[in-house]
């Protein structure tokens, strides 16, 4: 990825939407050399992804928290590819430290979070404990990452 497909990247993670006129604009190339890199990129898989965000509460999913699993090696795939498929969870992380997984889940409210705890985490085998965090308030939330510059330009 040289510097104009690192510019690319980063104006399609802020919007998605940008007409290919703008973001050849924008980094300074011709339109179609901007399509083809586009294409390119999504091809080869540096953007993994084309969708709208949805902001969670008009989406009916007002509240967001966080659970640390602990669970067990025996049945721990099992239950790893059923959170996978689950819609509330956004994110599943293996993690280092005193829990085995985090996992970032967006619900309607209390009662939501409550049953999806005990109907569907708790009963996998390979679930020990639980650890529930609400979010308070988001003070940051946001798709984009910085992209790491050139191994060329890097000292």
């Amino acid at each position: 990825m040289d510097e104009i497909d690192r510019n690319i990247c980063e104006i399609i993670q802020c919007d998605g939407r940008k007409s290919s006129a703008d973001i050849a604009d924008a980094v300074g190339v011709s339109v179609s050399t901007a399509n083809e890199r586009v294409r390119r990129l999504t091809t080869s898989g540096a953007v993994a992804a084309w969708r709208g965000i949805l902001d969670p509460a008009h989406a009916g999913m007002g509240l967001c928290g966080f659970i640390l699993i602990d669970m067990s090696f025996e049945g721990e795939e099992e239950a790893k590819a059923i959170l996978r498929q689950r819609l509330e969870i956004q994110e599943l992380h293996h993690i280092s430290g005193a829990h085995s997984y985090l996992a970032k889940i967006r619900v309607a409210d209390t009662a939501a979070m409550q049953d999806f705890l005990q109907n569907v985490v708790k009963p996998l085998s390979a679930v020990e404990r639980t650890e529930t965090i609400f979010v308070l308030e988001t003070v940051k939330e946001t798709t984009e990452m910085a992209i790491a510059p050139s191994s060329k330009t890097q000292k």
